[in-house]
């Protein structure tokens, strides 16, 4: 039996997409991981073979490969999506759920919260945590910030008494801009290249923009928490009685501020100076003529992977744990195994949604996209958003989204006479590709799964948090092109 021609149609699929994963999680109650396979399960039975070839050959593969890989059964790709997803994030997220149960227990968190708000007292705490996730985003990746920050909000909120979703609203809209408009990360870097922009430029510009949006992700944020509190909830790895307990203890009672940040501090500085080196070493060839300074350079790359680096501040979070807990009988088996329960059903949501968005990038939807908008006679900046909100919308990737947009866009970046910048395209295509987290997105299910938000309190306040300080950029965009027109 052949099925008509429209049910092959990237959108068309897209939507049946939609309707399963959306429609399983809200309406029928369903698991979200149980839901996005099905979604997947769906897309993939609809997706042509020649679709799944094209695909692979635009991401380089021979010919031969190409149809190999097309001629893989359903079960078989989804599995490759969900396992190339586990690989990208499954230490993280077990380590970082490790990191944030140790500090919790130990009072590393509490005693964080309390220094920090020696200096900025209880008012200004909400926007400590916008700056701070801000610039954390810049050469660390977006899930990382929020599995370090976020126990640091719940030990926050429990000082405080208020708040809690302020705080995961401040931590969110500081990491996701950072990850899409500043290099050295991922998207941003690709962009630069394809479309020619100087990396400094970029790297001021999309600053100064980082930080107008996400001052209107903090006024979104204040309104959000004042129509919809959201109170601290108890979960497996952070039971409110333990943190109500911590925060109840004299500061002598607590680790030393010092050895409080070490777990955090550690991954944060060594994927911060691998980011250095690798930026400073494909630039300017060998960094230095010193065998042993070579030494040292490498055992810092080799601390920098991102995996590495958070066993890391994993192991020293376990020491510091242990020198908390000496002398109770409780061992530090039973904390561990509850910071890996709770990690093990991130992990699953997580590669489920990584399975999906998969599945929906072979249908083709990024070359669809391309196809129906590269006659569309709109103003460039506008469009370069369009395009970018469009296809992160659809595949749930705001990286890919960046790469896609900018390959469109690149040829007219360069062809046309320009009256601008083309890094006000660049800008454009960032803001565009935050545009609109939702079930497709593995960062969507970070965030849900480690604040304890439920499915339909993200879509209320994380994503239109996000649509609110994107066309709040593009606007920026917009103005500074005419007036700063750079050129």
């Amino acid at each position: 039996m052949t099925l008509p021609t429209f049910t092959t149609d990237p959108i068309f699929i897209l939507l049946v997409g939609v309707l399963i994963v959306v429609g399983g999680i809200i309406g029928l109650k369903l698991h979200p991981f149980l839901a996005l396979l099905l979604g997947a399960f769906a897309v993939a039975l609809l997706t042509p073979a020649s679709a799944i070839e094209q695909f692979n050959l635009s991401k380089g593969l021979s010919q031969a490969a190409a149809t190999q890989a097309a001629n893989k059964s359903v079960g078989e790709r989804i599995a490759t999506e969900f396992g190339n997803t586990c690989g990208r994030i499954g230490i993280l997220i077990a380590m970082a759920a490790i990191i944030g149960k140790c500090m919790l227990e130990s009072g590393a968190a509490e005693k964080i919260i309390r220094s920090m708000l020696k200096i900025t007292g209880t008012e200004k705490a909400p926007f400590a945590f916008l700056i701070g996730s801000f610039f954390l985003g810049v050469p660390v990746f977006f899930d990382t910030v929020i599995f370090l920050m976020m126990p640091l909000a719940k030990a926050m909120t429990m000082r405080i008494g208020k708040n809690y979703l302020l705080l995961v609203l401040c931590i969110t809209a500081g990491a996701v801009m950072a990850n899409s408009l500043v290099p050295p990360a991922p998207g941003p870097l690709f962009l630069v290249s394809e479309m020619q922009i100087p990396i400094g430029l970029m790297m001021v510009t999309g600053t100064l923009l980082g930080l107008i949006t996400i001052a209107a992700g903090y006024i979104f944020a204040l309104w959000a928490n004042k129509k919809m509190p959201i109170t601290l909830r108890d979960s497996l790895d952070a039971r409110l009685e333990d943190i109500k307990n911590t925060a109840a203890k004299a500061d002598t009672q607590l680790p030393s501020l010092w050895f409080s940040v070490l777990p955090a501090l550690i991954p944060l500085v060594f994927i911060c100076a691998d980011t250095f080196l690798d930026s400073y070493a494909a630039s300017n060839g060998a960094i230095t003529q010193s065998g042993f300074l070579n030494k040292i350079l490498a055992l810092i790359q080799f601390f920098g992977d991102k995996n590495i680096a958070l066993v890391a501040g994993g192991l020293v979070g376990l020491v510091l744990l242990a020198q908390h807990k000496k002398e109770s009988k409780e061992g530090m088996t039973s904390f561990v195994q509850a910071a890996l329960l709770s990690g093990g059903g991130i992990i699953l949501i997580t590669a489920a949604g990584g399975a999906f968005g998969g599945m929906l990038q072979q249908t083709g939807i990024s070359a669809r996209i391309a196809d129906m908008t590269k006659e569309y006679q709109m103003a460039l900046i506008p469009l370069s958003f369009f395009i970018a909100a469009v296809v992160r919308t659809a595949q749930g990737s705001a990286t890919v989204a960046l790469i896609t947009a900018s390959g469109i866009l690149a040829g007219m970046a360069a062809s046309a006479h320009l009256e601008f910048h083309p890094v006000y395209l660049g800008l454009a295509i960032g803001c565009g590709s935050k545009i609109i987290p939702w079930m497709n997105d593995a960062g969507f299910w970070i965030v849900c799964k480690m604040s304890n938000l439920t499915e339909q309190e993200a879509l209320k306040t994380f994503s239109p948090m996000l649509v609110v300080m994107a066309f709040a950029g593009l606007v920026a965009i917009m103005i500074a092109a005419q007036f700063f027109p750079l050129i």
